[in-house]
């Protein structure tokens, strides 16, 4: 990186708001109303500060898998590695959820149990009646099996988690104002079924567990 583009970085993290901001978004991902609520900011406020990180690279927005009107904001995580930045994850057990629990929470799940070492396991808000084949392809190519795995509801959960992450936009806007939990906007690969598209996936999850640990920013 060079002196110029540290210099604005450091300059965008020196406020303790866009601070707050980035600590917050290193766990979970947010558009900008969610930001303006839990910061109590004015919306010409927000867009200045969201202008100031976009500007040093900190964030990016995408727009939402579900509601098409909504912009998700996520961390251009290549621009803090350096930083090394590592949040604190809650102890216990992990619950990932999507929309079909068909991909990318049985995905995550069984990456959260390989890499963390704890438990962890997916449910869905419309649950599918089976994993995609893609998903399992995805999974073996990984050194992952998820042959005996089956989709289930969100209401069939029985052990309470200590962390929920929605990994897909339209899970999280479904129970985003009945359920505290983390968001990582992660594409539909079942979208597009491709074997890249699964691989792409499995490995945006791989990298945002892998910047939980500390291995990876």
């Amino acid at each position: 990186m060079r002196t110029e583009e540290r210099a604005r970085l450091f300059a965008a993290l020196g406020d303790p708001v866009r601070l707050a901001i980035v600590e917050e978004m290193l766990v979970s991902d947010a558009t900008p109303r969610d930001l303006a609520l839990r910061h109590d900011l004015p919306s010409n406020l927000l867009s200045h500060h969201l202008a100031v990180l976009e500007d040093a690279k900190v964030i990016t927005r995408s727009v939402s898998s579900g509601d098409r009107r909504r912009r998700y904001l996520s961390l251009r995580r290549e621009t803090l590695g350096h930083l090394q930045l590592t949040p604190a994850v809650p102890a216990g057990p992990v619950l990932f959820v999507c929309t079909h629990n068909s991909a990318r929470s049985q995905l995550a799940a069984a990456l959260w149990q390989s890499i963390v070492q704890s438990p962890a396991s997916s449910a869905g808000t419309e649950p599918a009646t089976a994993i995609h084949p893609g998903t399992v392809a995805a999974a073996k190519r990984a050194g992952l099996d998820l042959t005996a795995t089956e989709p289930r509801h969100l209401d069939a959960v029985e052990v309470s988690p200590a962390l929920v992450i929605t990994v897909c936009d339209q899970a999280h806007e479904q129970i985003e104002d009945s359920l505290r939990h983390w968001h990582w906007s992660t594409p539909d690969p079942v979208a597009r079924p491709t074997a890249k598209s699964f691989d792409t996936a499995l490995q945006r999850l791989r990298n945002r567990i892998n910047a939980l640990t500390g291995e990876e920013l």
